[in-house]
């Protein structure tokens, strides 16, 4: 995986990061979701690094990314502070400006870095994502019973944390490492079983139903909205729908029009279609 690419661990505020990076060009960092950590994307960063260079960082609280004790509110897990890491990430690279592509987890964090720090976000890709006070507002039982694992990661009891570290292999089920590559198999189930990870990733969570939510809910009210060009890639096979058109929920974020693409693959888009997704960021980067 990420040939010629570096990885080292870099160290931004209150977290260490782990990051691999490579390739030429104007830089494009690519964030992954839950439960991943940033090995999902070695299929897509091999096709971009002729034309970009490529940040691919575990997000804190993944993979083997550090996090600092739990605060009030989970502030510590909060996508501001992730977006925070982004970019002193970026800093520490020596990139100003630079793209972000984020999927799941990770698109509610290029979401945030985009809305906090627009200075320095040249372009914004949401993967199967959508601002989590969208999720939030408009939840119904057919969410609820869809997407039930936010409510149970998010319980501040921990009850989560002590089923999912019983038995990680009971809990979690990925394809098998001829179907998402040896290394990135390997690298996702060190980190399953890993219960400060586990911890990380419930935090996440918890973090989403309060804290995020009260941030987005203050930018709507500001009037605040993304600046630069967004590109949503939607999964033909995924639920990101179920909420009615995910274009339509986003468009009133954005002080432009939004592109949309709908990719021929499940949720997790870098591992089940990588040279779509990486034609589709090649593309929209190269027209913006």
């Amino acid at each position: 995986m990420f040939e010629d690419f570096t990885l080292e661990s870099v160290a931004v505020g209150d977290v260490t990061l782990r990051v691999r990076h490579g390739g030429r060009g104007t830089p494009v960092v690519l964030l992954h979701g839950h439960p991943r950590t940033h090995t999902t994307w070695h299929e897509v960063a091999r096709r971009l690094a002729p034309r970009h260079t490529v940040v691919c960082p575990d997000l804190r609280g993944y993979g083997r990314s550090s996090l600092p004790p739990d605060a009030a509110d989970h502030a510590q897990s909060s996508k501001r502070a992730m977006a925070l890491d982004v970019v002193r990430l970026m800093d520490a690279l020596g990139h100003e400006r630079f793209a972000v592509a984020g999927h799941d987890r990770g698109s509610l964090v290029a979401f945030r870095t985009a809305m906090d720090h627009p200075e320095r976000v040249s372009h914004l890709v949401v993967m199967d994502g959508l601002p989590v006070v969208e999720h939030l507002e408009r939840t119904d039982a057919t969410f609820a019973l869809s997407w039930w694992h936010w409510w149970f990661l998010a319980q501040d009891a921990q009850p989560a944390e002590r089923v999912i570290t019983a038995d990680p292999d009971a809990w979690y089920r990925t394809p098998p490492p001829e179907e998402i590559g040896a290394g990135n198999h390997a690298d996702l189930w060190a980190a399953l079983r890993d219960p400060a990870v586990v911890h990380g990733m419930c935090e996440d969570y918890r973090a989403g139903l309060g804290i995020d939510r009260r941030h987005d809910e203050a930018d709507r009210a500001a009037g605040r909205r993304v600046d630069c060009p967004v590109l949503l890639l939607e999964s033909a096979d995924d639920d990101l729908d179920v909420h009615g058109d995910p274009a339509a929920i986003w468009q009133p974020w954005l002080r432009h029009a939004l592109s949309h693409r709908v990719i021929a693959s499940g949720h997790h888009q870098a591992e089940q279609a990588p040279g779509q997704v990486a034609d589709a960021l090649l593309e929209f980067l190269a027209a913006h």
